[in-house]
């Protein structure tokens, strides 16, 4: 405990050895001295509750600590998720199986286990744009959060230029860094664009410094064939980059349709189908042409 709080705390009379007390706001002041919060906050309440519905004592108990316990992970996610860098609203329930039957819900179901994270795997998405790639690498990550694992999201552009930035650091530098320390470091994105002989040596450390440490997933619009042309031609550094992300993996080929595509037909199709709109009748001029060059 805090030097400074403890000195409140015995100011307060609340240290060294409070006297017994029924007082709602001095119990809720003591819960909060014990940083529980989320209990002091909903004492009043399920003391009422428990008055009415015939609480014995450990029902009482009981509910005030899973009230602090619920709470308490409901916070832990939600300042995970904002940490993390995740795109907002992707999850595995607003998945398209039925557009997209290349993808297996009992796969996806599996690895929503968080399994492959606890053996520091790889998973690799393969496909096409617009696919549904970055979605189901986001929901895992979501899935990875909620059971307990620390998440990181980065589209390689904006990865490159934070290892950039930190290419003059040692990697034992860099170990506290999210891109290394996260339990899940997500890759969206690689491949649109081939990376430096210099950005393909920085992305080589952070898979290398990874390897047996985290998991990694990464969408990608490349097949594997085509990664020493997308690390910058160098086929050594490729084959040693592919070694270790391939060695524990999980590999997806997605070769659907484009969701953006569909949207676009769909949204075509409306306009097509749509009446078009009656013409404005036209509107009697009522201005003389000696009003018009007045001032």
């Amino acid at each position: 405990m805090r030097i400074e709080k403890t000195r409140k705390l015995l100011e307060e009379g609340l240290l060294p050895s409070p006297p017994p007390t029924r007082d709602v706001h001095a119990l809720s002041k003591r819960l909060n001295a014990l940083s529980l919060e989320f209990a002091a906050e909903a004492l009043p309440e399920l003391l009422t509750r428990s008055a009415s519905e015939d609480w014995g004592p450990p029902e009482f108990l009981d509910e005030l600590v899973r009230t602090e316990l619920e709470r308490r992970e409901e916070r832990r996610i939600r300042l995970a998720l904002k940490i993390s860098g995740l795109p907002p609203g992707r999850t595995l329930g607003g998945f398209n199986y039925a557009f997209q039957p290349d993808v297996k819900r009992s796969r996806i179901e599996t690895l929503a286990t968080c399994a492959w994270l606890r053996q520091n795997s790889t998973l690799l998405l393969q496909g096409p744009s617009g696919v549904g790639k970055t979605h189901l690498a986001a929901a895992l990550g979501v899935k990875a959060i909620e059971g307990g694992f620390s998440v990181c999201f980065y589209r390689l552009e904006d990865l490159l230029a934070v290892l950039r930035k930190h290419a003059h650091l040692p990697t034992m530098r860099m170990k506290n860094k999210k891109y290394m320390a996260s339990n899940l470091l997500i890759i969206d994105e690689l491949g649109f664009q081939a990376m430096t002989r210099e950005e393909a040596n920085l992305f080589f450390r952070v898979v290398n410094y990874r390897y047996g440490r985290g998991a990694i997933c990464i969408t990608t619009n490349k097949s594997i064939r085509d990664w020493p042309e997308m690390l910058g031609g160098d086929e050594a550094l490729a084959m040693a980059t592919l070694d270790r992300l391939l060695h524990s993996s999980h590999v997806m080929n997605i070769c659907g349709r484009s969701y953006r595509l569909r949207d676009l037909e769909e949204n075509l199709k409306l306009k097509e189908s749509s009446p078009e709109p009656a013409p404005r009748p036209a509107v009697a001029c009522t201005t003389t042409p000696e009003e018009l060059t007045e001032e």
